[in-house]
């Protein structure tokens, strides 16, 4: 398998486990992916319309109200690789 396969498995398999999580937040997610920046933007409501946010370690959570609206992952791939 090559590499860029095998990293492409991996990281399906990474998004699968994580899945029952997202969907139990909302049953729709918008993702974007910022490589540069290694940056992940996750909006559960468009537009997230967000009013306040919080930081906890390299995680930005975004409410609207109670509601958690979105989530901002820095160093994403960097702490991809970490987990398991």
């Amino acid at each position: 398998m090559e590499k860029g396969s095998a990293m492409a498995t991996a990281a399906f398999e990474q998004v699968m486990k994580a899945s029952p999580d997202l969907v139990a937040i909302s049953h729709r997610v918008w993702m974007d992916y910022d490589e540069e920046a290694d940056v992940l933007y996750m909006s559960f409501r468009k537009p997230q319309q967000a009013t306040d946010s919080e930081m906890e370690g390299n995680v930005i959570y975004h409410h609207n109200g109670e509601e958690l609206v979105g989530i901002t992952v820095m160093g994403f791939k960097v702490g991809w690789n970490t987990l398991d």
